[in-house]
């Protein structure tokens, strides 16, 4: 018989494992040990010669183990599966989503340089781009979905920022409204503003729709970063960061990951490998109940305006955008009640199935208040241009029956 591509969600279960390493175990142990023993001085000679960048791996060399900082069975297994979703060539999975991001923006950054970042970001990201990197003498310059790509060259060039601006950083969906961004108008941009002698580079976060319904890498990004907390790992039960990309790109975020020491942990490496093997089960019942919910919110009488992209129309700006970037409209909603924060907490305390939580992407429906709680740290002034007001409600839809679901929603909006 002819070789077969398998699907990734195929390849889950049996990818990068070799049974006969493990005593024949179905499924990889978990490599609870920091360090690994050498067969001889030589191997372990050369095995620090590839890990320290100081030769390239031969094409046939079988390259070990060394200390769990730099690989463990569980992680490096993890990322080749991981890779299979984006299509990307490595994968580096880290201690949290903030640590993945943070380690991007410091290994692609330097002092006097500018980052261009899509708003609104997730609260952790905001802080990090306006309160912690001006201290290293790095600022940020943000952008709307809202605003083209000549206007977005327009204000970088009233800035006098065209030489400074190193790395575009999109979260698209963006958190917590569903705003959309463009990744190859971005790359244009990333193209007109880099040189022979520097990149600039272009980084997702493509938490919200997980590696299933939107592959940054194919439109032009250079980096996709995730909170592996979120639909990766998908059970409220870890936390865990994943950046993936390019070679060139990846081993320079590798590097700096040894260094800082903010891998993951074999025990996280297994979990999220297991959590792997239902992702796209997860995925897609998670979004097939989102666009009940957000059907029924749109047509009731408590709730203003609803933030989800299956409601996109052809009228719509975002419209092309969701069709040539995304496979689906994901399972994030948000809305506006009609009133403000009295009558959003008043919603939320009265809710009896869903859960009053932060996080997404889970087993579990999530509701929580981006104003005051995600991204309260977000200035007001941010806030109120980006619509995350007093009234917006954010939804993660789980994988229960979507009628409890409803009838959860509508049994506490009734209570307003």
């Amino acid at each position: 018989m002819h070789n077969r591509d398998f699907h990734p969600e195929s390849l889950m279960m049996t990818h990068g494992y070799k049974p006969e390493l493990s005593e024949g175990a179905i499924k990889c142990p978990i490599f609870q040990t920091s360090t690994f023993v050498f067969k001889n001085a030589e191997e372990g000679k050369a095995f620090f010669e590839v890990a320290y960048g100081k030769r390239e791996k031969d094409p046939h060399e079988e390259l070990g183990l060394i200390y769990s900082r730099l690989n463990n069975p569980d992680l490096q297994i993890l990322e080749e599966r991981l890779s299979l979703w984006d299509k990307a060539d490595e994968c580096c999975v880290f201690e949290s989503g903030m640590s993945a991001i943070s380690t991007v923006m410091l290994e692609f950054l330097r002092p006097g340089d500018v980052i261009l970042y899509s708003k609104p970001v997730y609260g952790g990201t905001d802080h990090f781009v306006n309160k912690v990197l001006p201290e290293y003498g790095i600022n940020g310059l943000g952008f709307t979905s809202e605003q083209s790509k000549d206007e977005v060259l327009e204000m970088i060039k009233s800035k006098d920022l065209r030489s400074k601006v190193k790395v575009i950083y999109i979260e698209t969906p963006a958190n917590p409204t569903n705003a959309l961004f463009d990744i190859e108008m971005c790359k244009e941009i990333a193209d007109e503003l880099s040189t022979p002698d520097q990149e600039v580079v272009i980084v997702v976060d493509n938490t919200y729709m997980g590696p299933l319904w939107q592959q940054p890498l194919k439109h032009g990004a250079d980096l996709v970063v995730y909170s592996a907390t979120k639909y990766i790992g998908g059970h409220s039960d870890l936390i865990a960061g994943a950046v993936l990309g390019k070679s060139a790109h990846m081993q320079r975020v590798r590097r700096l990951r040894t260094f800082l020491g903010n891998m993951a942990g074999p025990w996280t490496g297994w979990l999220l490998m297991r959590s792997l093997e239902t992702l796209k089960i997860r995925m897609t019942q998670q979004a097939e109940n989102a666009k009940h919910v957000a059907d029924f919110l749109l047509n009731h009488p408590k709730v203003e305006k609803v933030y989800y992209l299956g409601h996109l129309t052809e009228g719509d700006p975002s419209y092309k955008t969701y069709k040539n970037q995304l496979s689906c409209a994901g399972a994030m909603v948000s809305f506006d009640v009609k009133g403000g924060e009295k009558e959003a907490f008043k919603f939320l305390n009265s809710l009896k199935l869903m859960k009053l939580a932060v996080s997404l992407g889970s087993t579990e429906s999530l509701a929580e208040h981006p104003a005051t709680m995600t991204h309260s740290d977000v200035s007001d002034e941010d806030r109120d241009l980006l619509h995350i007001s007093d009234k917006l409600v954010r939804l993660s839809i789980g994988v229960e029956h979507y009628s409890d679901i409803i009838w959860d929603i509508e049994q506490a909006l009734e209570q307003i």
